[in-house]
């Protein structure tokens, strides 16, 4: 009798680790059997930040997502529920986000997202605020989506995360023509999500050093500013892979190398306290 019930628990042991196994691979798959189904939508909005400015000032007025399907009108692009306004970017930095676009897509099956700017751009430093120029034809931001880009959670609701790219995205213009004052906003996103991303995070002393950090992985950077107050930093959206983490001291304090740091999707890879040194 004994071994019938040890048997028994052992067989409904495996079988809850088979199930919740099976749980966690669905979260964020988009190998679902039915994309072709209405799919809740919530996008969230982050920062890949600038260490030249205090603030950047985004004017977004409309976000867009083209869905594949010929009998949707206005060419499968939806239109999602946004608070048209303007934005400053750099306060979504280090893994801060906010839910910025929801609505109801059509399918899952998503192809580009649309960002349509306004003209109130601006951006902010030492107390002084600058304007943005924008061209008309970069009134509009297009990225693709790709199977990676967005996740599905278990309960169908499509995600994912638009990385505004602050320090790519103004350039300086010396044309004399518009109104920026010697700057232009020429906007750089990239799309991720949670499941097929990870993340770096660590801390960075002391505040004098007023360090920035880069992970870099082949061509590719991406770029921290860390929090001013306890140094801590994070950087997030990064595909999986081995990147270098460069400590880019400044005021005179000594830069520092960290290589081989392991990324992994759904992860956060973290990093000792590093001390740099004049």
């Amino acid at each position: 009798m004994k071994k019938s019930i040890c048997f028994t628990a052992i067989v409904l042991l495996l079988l809850s680790v088979i199930f919740y196994s099976c749980q966690k691979d669905l979260a964020g798959s988009n190998n679902l059997t039915n994309l072709n189904k209405p799919h809740a939508a919530a996008i969230f909005l982050t920062d890949d930040p600038t260490p030249v400015f205090d603030s950047v000032f985004i004017d977004i007025q409309k976000i867009e997502v083209k869905v594949e399907d010929d009998s949707f009108p206005d060419g499968g692009w939806v239109n999602l529920l946004i608070r048209p306004g303007v934005y400053n970017i750099l306060r979504f930095r280090n893994g801060l986000d906010t839910l910025f676009a929801t609505g109801v897509l059509p399918n899952a099956r998503i192809q580009k997202i649309r960002m349509t700017l306004g003209t109130q751009n601006s951006v902010m430093k030492n107390g002084i605020s600058t304007p943005l120029s924008v061209h008309d034809n970069d009134r509009q931001v297009i990225a693709d989506l790709g199977d990676a880009s967005f996740e599905i959670t278990l309960t169908g609701q499509v995600q994912f995360w638009i990385d505004f790219d602050a320090s790519q995205s103004i350039q300086v213009d010396n044309s004399g023509s518009g109104s920026g004052n010697g700057y232009r906003l020429r906007s750089h996103i990239s799309i991720f999500s949670r499941s097929h991303s990870g993340q770096i995070e660590g801390k960075v002393l002391p505040h004098a050093a007023n360090a920035l950090v880069m992970a870099i992985k082949g061509t590719d950077t991406t770029m921290a500013v860390p929090d001013d107050g306890d140094g801590e930093f994070k950087i997030s959206g990064l595909n999986a892979g081995t990147y270098r983490v460069f400590y880019d001291g400044r005021n005179n304090y000594n830069d520092t190398t960290i290589n081989n740091v392991v990324v992994v999707n759904r992860e956060d890879t973290h990093l000792p306290v590093i001390t740099l040194h004049l």
